[in-house]
């Protein structure tokens, strides 16, 4: 088993597995970590546990340090800064005919690098935006081109549901969503009903399609033909959650059968 405490960086959308290290971290605590975009601030979403070994990519990396108040201050300075600098960034791209949208940007927390996401249809051929950025801000720039539901997961919003976006509350990765688990579910394949607001496939299609596979297990499909005690006939009708279906048998009208019912 291995001490590991969770920590969320908000704005890149992540969640990183560290080693507390001898702090003695609480959930809420705010802290310097180092992660693929360079120092970056967290927030220790569970504290310290214990984990086993083959769940974890080892070996893990440390906390570097308790958040100070200097390192608050100088990250909501980098925020602001990051605001203009998207601005400005909006001002190039259009003097430069680039059919780009941007949706955020931020600095690391020692302003040694400025990233921009944008999405885009097409590829983008930004070198000489990027030469004006560097030129301006003076530090290493980075342009990410991301898809549309990655910008959902930046930007969130609210869901057909009516609660705040899976993808930007606590979804990590993006699971394979496909249309056959819309089928299976017997839903409506109208887009306006099974996509999210990224305009793809709602996630949450994925997160009872393995129940109603299970649960149709030895139950005929709706359409086909069945055999049953009273005779032949077309299944027009399946209740995977009662077991049960129904089948047009002529004259005798439609009769529900259960699913051991022989």
């Amino acid at each position: 088993m291995v001490d590991v405490v969770v920590v969320s960086v908000r704005h890149l959308g992540n969640i990183y597995y560290l080693s507390p290290g001898d702090w003695n971290l609480k959930k809420g605590d705010n802290v310097v970590i180092n992660t693929e975009n360079g120092m970056q601030i967290g927030v220790v979403v569970k504290a310290k546990y214990k984990e086993k070994a083959e769940n974890l990519v080892l070996p893990l990396d440390k906390i570097v340090r308790l958040c100070t108040e200097a390192d608050i201050r100088n990250d909501n300075e980098n925020k602001k800064q990051a605001v203009e600098a998207l601005a400005y960034a909006k001002v190039c791209k259009n003097d430069l005919g680039l059919d780009m949208n941007f949706v955020d940007s931020y600095y690391n927390l020692d302003k040694s690098q400025l990233v921009f996401s944008f999405v885009s249809e097409n590829r983008i051929d930004f070198r000489d935006l990027a030469k004006k950025l560097a030129q301006k801000y003076r530090t290493r720039i980075e342009l990410r081109q991301i898809g549309v539901r990655d910008k959902a997961k930046r930007v969130g919003g609210i869901g057909p549901c009516g609660l705040f976006l899976c993808c930007n509350t606590f979804l990590t990765d993006f699971n394979s969503v496909s249309i056959n688990m819309a089928k299976n579910q017997f839903l409506a394949l109208n887009p306006a009903k099974i996509n999210g607001v990224c305009g793809r496939l709602l996630c949450c299609l994925g997160y009872e399609n393995d129940v109603y596979s299970e649960l149709k297990v030895d139950l005929p499909q709706l359409g086909m033909m069945a055999d049953t005690s009273m005779g032949m006939g077309k299944v027009v009708e399946v209740d995977i959650f009662k077991q049960t279906y129904k089948v047009e048998l002529g004259e005798k009208g439609i009769i529900e059968f259960s699913k051991d019912e022989k």
